[in-house]
């Protein structure tokens, strides 16, 4: 007796589509999983054996081999255990059958025959509603985040014998949470967040922070203790607006993949990572043995990434951010498998001038240390900062600047002057544009490609330098609403990338 059910497991944050095979025949009995089975799926015998039995199910004594297409991918996770237990029910004629023609099945089995919720179902759903389910059984833990792939049909089931009496049309299914509306966040991480009002002075530094925000440049800012870095990049969310659906949905996937909570609504805020400077290369960019994890870059996936204390990370892995700074992805191998990561993030880092902080002419450092501290950080990847900008004490007298709601809605309206210039070109945002792209894209006038081209003779700057100012000077004039980038735009780009280390 052969019974065919329909799954998906998590590949990287993509659901991958797995036919699970179930043939029950005579022999000694046995269970055996082929088709390059993790631990995790291999050890479905003895979760499934015990749930059939607590749910008053009876366990076949005969062989019973399970095959897990497409064979040469490895596959891992929990979620499979439920495919497993329909099949092994309609291979003995427990469900009639078809019953699980065109359905889906995902879900975790607990000893005890429940159903338990896993991550990544939103990714599995999508996967299977774009095979061509038209319905998908899942936990009714994991009802809420599948029900937000409109089309699909969600079935929730709290257990496996909730599930089969379902199936048999003994019962109805266990009903679909309500979603819930962004505006029904009573308190949104935007609200958590400072203030742009409460920096007071700093105006290069909020300068440098808006352009970063509206064109999406990296920025790099030097200054001592005290001088406002942190706080000024615990701002940047409060100055982007919020993600549109579709940016909202890839975000939402992320957090799903990752294991956290999705309560039943698309993510509208804008992710803001800040790993602590021990991080890992892994950490950072994902990886890790076994099952490939995903990494800060992943997690801050079309938000921000601050790292304080950039100096103080290992070389090796502020190295391993260079390939993801330019290809807005991060590409894993293993053995039989590679896997890709989104990791279109904005790079917001802070550093001291120095291993005491004081910078000159105060500095208690040697010359030789202040050498090292500097070696940290490459020039390749500190070329990668379009911004680079120091930071000097504020004035205490220094008044309040605008608020986050004003300079959010310039900021706003920059990045749709950049959305309309760019319809229907793969790039959205100025500091995504190619470099080979920029003079036909991004073009300059004849006063402002002399004054590019004589800053950049007078300071020495690779091509990948002055892409960034053309870039940066683009994003200067959408800010002040200009068709055209003008000379001064140039010269106001030029001198926020300085030399800071």
């Amino acid at each position: 007796m052969l019974a065919s059910v329909r799954s998906a497991m998590l590949f990287g944050v993509e659901g991958l589509i797995v036919d699970v095979q179930v043939h029950v025949s005579t022999g000694l009995p046995s269970y055996t999983v082929v088709g390059l089975p993790d631990a995790a799926v291999r050890e479905s015998r003895d979760r499934v054996r015990a749930a059939l039995l607590s749910s008053g199910l009876t366990w076949p004594q005969r062989r019973v081999t399970v095959n897990l297409a497409p064979s040469g991918v490895r596959k891992s996770g929990p979620g499979l255990d439920l495919p497993f237990a329909l099949g092994l029910m309609l291979a003995g004629e427990e469900l009639p059958a078809g019953v699980l023609d065109g359905v889906g099945v995902i879900g975790e089995l607990g000893l005890d025959g429940s159903l338990r919720p896993i991550p990544g179902v939103l990714a599995m759903v999508d996967a299977l509603h774009r095979s061509g389910v038209d319905a998908v059984v899942v936990p009714a833990g994991n009802a809420a985040e599948a029900a937000l792939i409109g089309g699909a049909r969600v079935l929730p089931a709290t257990s496996l014998n909730e599930a089969r009496a379902a199936l048999k049309g003994e019962a109805g299914w266990a009903a679909v949470p309500a979603p819930v509306s962004a505006g029904d966040d009573t308190a949104g991480d935007h609200e958590l967040r400072p203030d742009l009002a409460v920096v007071r002075g700093l105006a290069t530094g909020r300068r440098a922070l808006e352009v970063a925000a509206a064109g999406g440049h990296h920025l790099l800012m030097v200054g001592r203790p005290g001088a406002g870095k942190t706080l000024l990049a615990q701002c940047l969310p409060s100055i982007l607006p919020p993600l549109d659906p579709e940016e909202a949905l890839e975000v939402t996937r992320i957090h799903s993949a990752a294991g956290r909570p999705v309560a039943g609504r698309l993510v509208v805020e804008r992710p803001f990572r800040a790993p602590h400077h021990t991080a890992s290369a892994a950490a950072l960019v994902g990886g890790g043995s076994g099952r490939p994890r995903l990494g800060e870059v992943t997690l801050a996936h079309r938000g921000i990434l601050f790292m304080d204390e950039l100096a103080e990370f290992a070389p090796m892995a502020l190295d391993a951010l260079r390939q993801p700074l330019e290809d807005r992805v991060v590409r894993i191998s293993r053995q039989g498998a590679a896997v890709t990561f989104p990791a279109d993030f904005l790079l917001v880092a802070a550093s001291n001038p120095c291993p005491c902080g004081l910078g000159p002419p105060d500095c208690l450092c040697s010359e030789a240390n202040r050498s090292r501290y500097r070696r940290r950080l490459s020039a390749p990847l500190v070329d990668r900062f379009d911004l680079r900008v120091a930071l000097g004490a504020a004035p205490p007298a220094a008044p309040p600047g605008a608020g986050s709601a004003v300079v959010r809605e310039r900021v706003a309206e920059a990045m749709a002057r950049q959305r309309a210039r760019y319809a229907g070109r793969p790039w959205r945002r100025n500091a995504r544009v190619p470099a080979g792209a920029l003079a036909r894209a991004v073009p300059l006038t004849a006063p402002a490609a002399d004054a590019l081209r004589q800053v950049a003779e007078r300071r020495s700057w690779s091509g990948r330098g002055m892409a960034g100012v053309h870039r940066v000077a683009r994003t200067l004039a959408d800010l002040d609403g200009e068709a055209a980038v003008a000379p001064e735009h140039v010269l106001l780009a030029a001198g926020m990338r300085e030399d800071v280390l």
